[in-house]
């Protein structure tokens, strides 16, 4: 199966492709087409519903493929699926808009997205953004839908994407799908952060990356890998946190929620109902758990992702660079946030 986008279809097209009209067509008109393909034919569209029907029935194989006209480079359907449901990556190209500099940060949850926000806006003075630049242009109706967050920076028009990618396994698959859709759309951002979970031990993290790194051309840098014009930085979380009546078992950004919230004294405020919770249920509580009560002591009536980013907005300076620091992650923010100058002091 072969599938055209873009706007040189012509040169890809012959007396055998299949030019579908998908203008006034219903969804059961498409599956009613897409049923009758054999995965033989070359079709053009430029209907986003019919590449995800057709990119559903042959996302298996190497050789069912779309192919980009305006660049001449293909994608794999399968590659094309995963796309298209993780990222909403608009494949049919044409992008415009302003060229500035851009970062996207990869993380695991929409909890972890806000954490990350919340740093990015209250260390780096970036603030949230409603216009897309054309290196993410792609995904401006995602940001519509408020699926990722889009920041930029006034001073020096520097933009920054940080996109939830469910889990550590997504984050890694969107990492290696976005580095080859920056190859087949000709597109391209300078930096992408890579947020992942130590889970096992960090050099099992660090080895999940550079496996998926192994599909392109790259070379080490200072802070993690370089693949063509952009730089992929690592940021491994793992703060082990220790206390008497908090279960830890694996590193998550709730670990970093604990150490702020004990630098700020708030867990010392709700340690009176941590214990007798812990004595009510007869075990230890899981960081999650201790996050609930945090949030309500806080005062804060909104869900986790909320809570996360008002009390960082909210915490101290001394505080939240103290425990990235001891984290690992304060240089890679840095880099990621384009004030390299601010990791040489």
């Amino acid at each position: 199966m072969k599938v055209i986008t873009g706007d040189r279809f012509e040169a890809f097209a012959d007396e055998s492709t299949i030019l579908f009209p998908e203008y006034r067509k219903n969804r059961d008109e498409l599956l009613n087409f897409v049923a009758t393909l054999s995965g033989d034919e070359t079709i053009v569209t430029a209907s986003l519903e019919l590449v995800d029907l057709i990119a559903w029935r042959f996302r298996r194989g190497e050789e069912n493929v779309l192919v980009y006209s305006d660049t001449g480079k293909s994608l794999t359907l399968k590659e094309v699926y995963e796309l298209r449901k993780y990222l909403d990556f608009d494949v049919r190209g044409g992008f415009e808009g302003e060229r500035a500099e851009t970062s996207v940060l990869f993380v695991e949850g929409k909890t972890d997205a806000k954490f990350f926000k919340a740093i990015f806006k209250k260390l780096f003075e970036f603030k949230e953004s409603r216009e897309a630049p054309y290196s993410l242009r792609f995904i401006e109706r995602v940001f519509e839908r408020d699926n990722f967050d889009l920041l930029r920076r006034e001073e020096d028009g520097h933009y920054l994407a940080i996109i939830p990618s469910e889990g550590n396994s997504g984050v890694i698959r969107n990492l290696g799908n976005f580095l080859r859709a920056m190859d087949v759309f000709g597109f391209t951002v300078e930096k992408i952060g890579v947020a992942i979970d130590v889970d096992e031990d960090r050099e099992a993290a660090m080895a999940s990356i550079t496996g998926r790194l192994s599909g392109f051309r790259h070379e080490k840098t200072p802070l993690g890998y370089r693949v063509g014009g952009t730089e992929v930085v690592p940021l491994i979380i793992g703060l082990p946190f220790e206390d008497e009546v908090i279960e830890w078992k694996k590193p998550t950004v709730e670990d970093l929620m604990l150490h702020m919230i004990a630098r700020e004294g708030l867990l010392e405020r709700i340690k009176p109902a941590l214990r007798a919770l812990n004595e009510s249920l007869g075990r230890r509580l899981k960081p999650k758990e201790v996050m609930y009560l945090a949030l309500s002591a806080y005062g804060h009536w909104g869900n986790l992702e909320g809570f996360y980013e008002l009390f960082i907005m909210r915490s101290r300076f001394r505080n939240l660079k103290a425990v990235l620091r001891e984290a690992g992650l304060m240089n890679g923010l840095i880099y990621l946030a384009g004030r390299e100058e601010e990791r040489r002091r």
